[in-house]
């Protein structure tokens, strides 16, 4: 069964190469398009939150006065994430962040190649509408009605909900359950070929969605990584 790790994180500011400091974050994991475990924490920043970015997340410098460092929470954090794809809207800005902490603490870095960016995913599904979260949860009717601020967890919780309908809803989990949604459209023949009288059924189409080749991607590229070679990236196939 495929784990995916939906992920956010909240922020003082912009850049961290400015200074700027993670202060929360959030994790959800994904079973084959259901949701699982969830990993989440506040964390003390060593600067001050700036006022326009409380504005944003509610995030207070009271709130993580007492919360634990980055370097407190990082086994726990890598140990919940594993070597699996996560799955990031705006996946730059969250990994540039994490990159930053693990630089600090001389841990590897998480490289983009394991990242599938809901962005980029939903720009190329609805080209030239707005790719926020909050018009990805509109377009694909997932309840944001509880959303008045950003939050690391609240928001992996919704952006794991909207990945989901993104490739392709809950049809696609194969829930044993039972959907009554049919996976494929009913397969009529085509016209009796006259030189033989048989009908012909024509050929079934089955597209792999965009964000499962993103993932199998960044499996064979970790694969390369970690084995020095993949038949299957070598062409030799």
């Amino acid at each position: 069964m495929k784990r995916l790790v939906v992920l956010d994180t909240e922020t003082t500011g912009l850049s961290p190469a400015e200074g700027d400091r993670m202060v929360e974050i959030g994790c959800v994991e994904l079973l084959h398009t259901r949701k699982g475990e969830q990993f989440h924490s506040l964390i003390h920043p060593d600067r001050e939150i700036p006022p326009e970015a409380t504005r944003i997340h509610g995030i207070t410098n009271e709130r993580v006065a007492n919360a634990p460092r980055f370097a407190e929470i990082v086994d726990a954090f890598l140990a919940f994430i594993g070597d699996d794809t996560l799955v990031i809207h705006n996946a730059a800005f969250d990994i540039g962040f994490l990159n930053a902490e693990l630089k600090r603490l001389n841990r590897p870095l998480l490289e983009m190649t394991r990242v599938i960016d809901t962005m980029t995913l939903s720009r190329r599904k609805f080209p030239g509408l707005s790719a926020s979260l909050d018009a990805l949860c509109r377009r694909l009717k997932v309840d944001n009605s509880h959303r008045s601020q950003h939050g690391a967890l609240l928001d992996a919780d919704l952006l794991a909900s909207v990945y989901v309908e993104l490739v392709g809803g809950n049809q696609l989990s194969l829930d044993l359950a039972g959907s009554s949604s049919p996976i494929a459209e009913p397969q009529t023949p085509e016209s009796p070929n006259p030189a033989t009288g048989q009908r012909v059924w024509p050929a079934r189409s089955w597209p792999l969605p965009e964000a499962d080749q993103l993932a199998h991607t960044a499996f064979l590229n970790r694969l390369q990584r970690e084995s020095g070679g993949c038949v299957w990236l070598s062409g030799e196939l």
